[in-house]
């Protein structure tokens, strides 16, 4: 009995959790996305290059994912308050890096795909309490991971290259390397957000 009133307790607390977030006025959801946009920025500092790729592996995803799915839609605007304030001077881009010159570097394609991403994840989160479960949650990141920031990355690296190399030699440098952390990644994110979504509805669900 007692371990089941500690379970009720859970789940009504990341209900209201959710709740609240989704009701708060623009002001608080500005501050908050802000906030995700700094996350973000912090995680990015966490990197490491594979030998023969510009491109390196960064935990900039998992803020783009938490991002998605703590904040629904305002978490794309976060990102888009991440690229913006980068772009302003704030060096917060991975390798406390900043600016425009930056972001038109080999990694802009990624910069993009993050805020692709974020949304996505975040329209779906708020849309549909059946994709908050396990599964739900793991194809909604997997496709947000290797489709909505892959293929930007790619063919933004293809033009920025000079549009010199074959399809093979690009998914070698810009996939093929990052495939099995960002499969860690995705699975532990899509864990994480199973984990603290409500599986009630809390925002009027399409599928409520």
């Amino acid at each position: 009995m007692e371990v089941n009133m500690y379970i009720d307790r859970y789940k009504n607390a990341r209900l209201n959790l959710f709740k609240w977030r989704y009701e708060l006025n623009y002001m608080n959801k500005i501050i908050l996305a802000l906030s995700f946009a700094f996350l973000t920025g912090l995680l990015a500092q966490f990197r490491f290059y594979i030998p023969g790729t510009p491109v390196p592996v960064t935990g900039q995803v998992f803020g783009v994912m938490l991002a998605g799915v703590m904040l629904g839609l305002w978490g794309g605007v976060s990102q888009v308050m991440y690229l913006g304030i980068g772009a302003a001077g704030v060096p917060w881009f991975q390798g406390f890096n900043s600016g425009v010159i930056y972001m038109t570097g080999p990694t802009g394609g990624y910069l993009l795909g993050f805020v692709l991403a974020a949304f996505f994840i975040g329209y779906i989160v708020d849309r549909y309490v059946k994709a908050r479960k396990i599964v739900g949650m793991t194809l909604i990141i997997m496709f947000s991971t290797f489709v909505l920031i892959y293929i930007p990355g790619l063919i933004w690296f293809y033009f920025w290259s000079g549009t010199t190399l074959g399809l093979v030699e690009l998914v070698t440098l810009c996939i093929i390397p990052f495939i099995a952390a960002d499969l860690i990644k995705a699975v532990i994110a899509a864990g994480i957000a199973m984990s603290i979504t409500p599986k009630t509805s809390y925002a009027n669900e399409i599928d409520s």
